[in-house]
């Protein structure tokens, strides 16, 4: 696994380093992959019982083992009218509320809806004291990603950046990490109104897949607008390579978050995070 500190990772070629991990993942020469899903399993001790193949020898390249697929019954989804499920398997970064236009990053460490969302204030806009979840996957978790709650997908945003790592340690020491990586956005209309799911890129991680799109990549900002696509709640919306960060973002007074929900608290896909205000 590549590990870079906080300062090589300002100067480091984040994209190449990214394009050639993704060629070795990709790669289906039969001695490699063996070699080194094996090891991967190894380094990080996962365990296959879940999975919906369990023989790792399955899987026809290093990608494919990344992204893997659970057992249907492996991650039940909540099914009260009010419940919110968690999108993916991972580990809460911060869990609260917007303050106006600002989230926290880590301890000391803030930034802008109006810049994640690419200066895109319109959108932005929507979820102004509303409240978000930031949620880190990393290399051992199950990588793909969920609807919380049924909705409609209503526009997408993909903005350009950097590739910097999303662990603890450079959430820790690099300012405004989020708002300069790579990042899909992905805005629904749902009964509570609009919800946003923002899929991070991060280091070795150079494409964002989704149901309705494949290696989501560009220059500049991307705006689309859709019209067709309902995804119900516990639904795949897509998936990364290795591991990254998605951000769930709510507007103003319409949920309630778990009260026992902390920083590092370890959550599955599908289980229970936040129930819909009964009050609005």
């Amino acid at each position: 696994m590549f590990l870079m500190n906080t300062f090589l990772q300002y100067i480091a070629p984040h994209h190449l380093l990214t394009r050639i991990v993704k060629h070795l993942a990709y790669c289906r020469w039969h001695w490699w992959k063996t070699w080194a899903i094996k090891r991967y399993i190894r380094i990080f001790q996962i365990d296959l019982h879940s999975a919906l193949s369990e023989n790792s020898d399955d899987y026809p390249n290093l990608n494919s083992f990344f992204t893997r697929q659970l057992k249907p019954e492996a991650r039940p989804i909540v099914q009260g009218a009010n419940q919110i499920a968690c999108p993916v398997d991972g580990c809460i970064s911060q869990i609260g509320r917007i303050e106006n236009d600002t989230l926290i990053q880590a301890k000391g460490f803030y930034y802008s809806l109006s810049s994640l969302f690419g200066k895109l204030h319109e959108y932005a806009n929507l979820f102004q004291n509303g409240k978000f979840a930031t949620l880190y996957l990393s290399p051992k978790d199950y990588h793909r990603v969920h609807l919380p709650i049924t909705g409609h997908l209503k526009t997408t945003i993909f903005v350009p950046g950097r590739l910097f790592s999303v662990n603890q340690k450079t959430v820790l020491n690099v300012p405004n990490l989020f708002s300069r990586n790579e990042r899909l956005i992905c805005i629904f209309e749902t009964q509570i109104g609009p919800m946003a799911i923002i899929l991070v890129g991060a280091m070795l991680i150079g494409t964002i897949q989704t149901v309705w799109a494949s290696d989501l990549t560009a220059r500049k900002i991307v705006v689309q607008q859709h019209s067709n696509i309902i995804l119900e709640r516990g639904a795949e919306l897509g998936q990364f390579n290795m591991g990254s960060t998605v951000i769930v973002l709510f507007p103003k007074n319409k949920i309630n978050w778990v009260e026992n929900l902390r920083d590092e608290t370890r959550l599955q896909m599908g289980q229970l995070i936040a129930t819909i205000n009964q009050k609005t």
